[in-house]
């Protein structure tokens, strides 16, 4: 989400909306070879018009493709950032309308209690019993787990 906003401010408004559609094209495909596809037409696509844009993309083509070593089950989390902005915007809301009326540890008091309540709204992990997997070292190529050789 956040490298996808970085990219579309290196490109003009008008371009925008379709930019975002082929972005999205790149980190909902069905796995890394077709992302890396996906990846290379939008290269292809803007490089010649935006090229501080697709810079703004590649330079962290290892890192964006990432998820797609780790068991496809989890891939729904791994795409969004949703559960830490959702927790720190009600922080945000809480500590804006107080307008700095706190002590060092009433702050911190008040954090704690917000982001306890925020828990109870999040979303559990999807098949916890793959993360014993990940910890064991297990090799996943586009969310499916590789039997050692």
């Amino acid at each position: 989400m956040h490298k996808t906003s970085n990219v579309l401010n290196y490109l003009p408004r008008t371009t925008r909306s379709k930019a975002k559609d082929d972005l999205h094209q790149i980190w909902m495909a069905e796995g890394r070879v077709a992302a890396e596809k996906a990846m290379a037409l939008f290269e292809e696509k803007y490089a010649a018009k935006y090229p501080r844009a697709v810079t703004c993309l590649v330079k962290d083509r290892d890192a964006l493709l990432a998820f797609y070593d780790f068991p496809a089950e989890h891939w729904l989390h791994i795409r969004t950032t949703n559960a830490i902005e959702s927790t720190f915007a009600t922080l945000r809301h809480r500590t804006k309308r107080v307008k700095g009326a706190f002590s060092k540890d009433s702050a911190l008091s008040m954090m704690l209690q917000l982001a306890l309540e925020a828990q109870t709204r999040w979303h559990r992990i999807t098949v916890v019993e793959r993360l014993g997997e990940l910890i064991e070292g297990v090799r996943f190529v586009d969310g499916v787990a590789q039997l050692a050789a």
